[in-house]
């Protein structure tokens, strides 16, 4: 059975004038508009429930915003095309799906990500890790959190942030990041002109990670 609330785990890492909404439990069977139906239709059932589930999720937080309902259709990332005036994520797992939206003149970009809280599999932080990185990981209290997944979960977080501004790739182990045990971690990037703060949590067995880039002075005005 699948959950959903407009405010959660998720909230309390992002800005107030962020909206989100996140779904617990096996994604369910939403309606998606014509064009996404079209789009998902040769899928698995499964990646057809995590499409809708997220879909749904989106117009949740839109409406909230104030967009009426559009058809959210992947862009050349793989992210969705989120009307004009919004920056978005979006994120799912295994019994978690969640999006949040926030007008530009707010944030020019955000990203979030969700991991199952367990280590990661073997040769996989190593990766996308620098061994600066797993040092700080050491240094970090003891089964407070999976470490290693919450430091991949930020680089996730981060690389959503930066992509819609390059519109490249980029491995994740040119983001350099380092995690707090007080729930932020700082993200650096060549196409950051700072160092960037996001926050991180653990909540019904899964890591949620989420990293919104304030917009300047000039857009917010």
């Amino acid at each position: 059975m699948t959950t959903t609330a407009p405010a959660g785990v998720l909230a309390a890492l992002l800005p107030p004038h962020v909206h989100c909404a996140e779904s617990f439990g096996d994604p369910s069977e939403e309606r998606l508009l014509p064009l996404e139906a079209a789009y998902i239709q040769d899928r698995s059932p499964r990646r057809r429930r995590q499409f809708a589930t997220a879909r749904a999720l989106a117009r949740q937080a839109l409406g909230a915003l104030g967009y009426p309902p559009v058809p959210l259709l992947p862009g050349p990332g793989g992210a969705p095309r989120w009307p004009v005036g919004v920056t978005g994520s979006i994120t799912h797992t295994d019994g978690y799906t969640a999006c949040a939206v926030a007008g530009t003149g707010r944030l020019t970009s955000l990203g979030i990500d969700a991991e199952p809280a367990r280590p990661l599999p073997r040769g996989v932080l190593q990766l996308v890790s620098s061994a600066s990185e797993r040092g700080g990981l050491a240094e970090l209290p003891e089964g407070q959190a999976p470490w290693d997944t919450v430091l991949f979960s930020a680089k996730e977080a981060a690389y959503k942030a930066v992509h819609p501004l390059t519109g490249t790739w980029a491995p994740l182990a040119a983001i350099a990041v380092t995690v707090h045990a007080d729930g932020t971690f700082t993200a650096r990037h060549p196409h950051l002109p700072a160092v960037r703060t996001g926050s991180w949590g653990v909540h019904r067995g899964t890591v949620v990670t989420a990293l919104a880039l304030p917009a300047s002075r000039a857009a917010a005005a």
